[in-house]
């Protein structure tokens, strides 16, 4: 099928990218980073058609966007605000994709699906608690963000507990990477500087990518998707 070929390439330029990240030679970001969304763009694209197929698209351009723009945030802080917020639609995308998945299970196990709620919203304040003391003016745009990720997490470890198990599990586990990619990009920032943090952020970012899309293909997919 043509969009395994996709898939393939998504392989290779993620790993050439983060071994030129793991070198130091984050200059390159420049060339490499814009190709790679793309590329899952058309995994999506080139799969059958299922309802969800242009909400998922519209995630995946917005994340585009955001990695784009987050090339220049060193140049002036507007960029940053400017992806933070193309980030944020991406994620909104996302919950649509989610909470419009066909549910298999005909009830949700209550106490699972609490506890996992109360761990989230420790997650959520915990983070803010830590990043707030520096945020200044962004204290607000940053506040919806980590409350938009974490509705997300939140409806995706739902999915996990009621879509079908063969892309359930690569939908949540995708959206915790994301927040584990959006937590250290926060806390190096804002709190502290992380030694390769732009290698660990990538690289959680670009399994989250993955993980998710294919996990919404296979909860779509008629036919078995070839993943490798």
């Amino acid at each position: 099928m043509k969009h395994t070929l996709f898939i393939k390439l998504y392989f290779v330029i993620s790993l050439f990218y983060l071994l030129i990240l793991y070198l130091g030679h984050e200059n390159l970001d420049l060339y490499l980073k814009p190709i790679l969304i793309p590329v899952l763009g058309f995994v999506v694209y080139l799969h059958e058609r299922f309802p969800l197929r242009n909400t998922l698209l519209t995630a995946l351009l917005f994340s585009w966007i955001g990695d784009v723009i987050l090339l220049f945030a060193d140049i002036a802080e507007i960029y940053f605000i400017l992806g933070l917020v193309s980030f944020l639609i991406s994620h909104i995308m996302y919950c649509i994709v989610f909470s419009k998945q066909i549910k298999t299970e005909t009830k949700t196990n209550k106490s699972l699906f609490a506890i996992g709620s109360l761990v989230i919203m420790i997650y959520l304040f915990g983070i803010l608690s830590v990043l707030s003391p520096s945020l200044g003016d962004l204290k607000i745009p940053v506040t919806v963000y980590a409350t938009v990720i974490s509705i997300m997490l939140l409806l995706a470890f739902n999915g996990f507990l009621v879509w079908k198990k063969s892309g359930s599990k690569l939908v949540f586990i995708g959206a915790i990477a994301f927040v584990i990619s959006d937590s250290i990009l926060a806390i190096n920032k804002f709190y502290m500087p992380i030694q390769k943090s732009a290698l660990i952020i990538m690289l959680t970012y670009l399994v989250a990518q993955y993980l998710i899309v294919v996990g919404v293909l296979k909860l779509n997919s008629k036919t078995k998707l070839v993943t490798s």
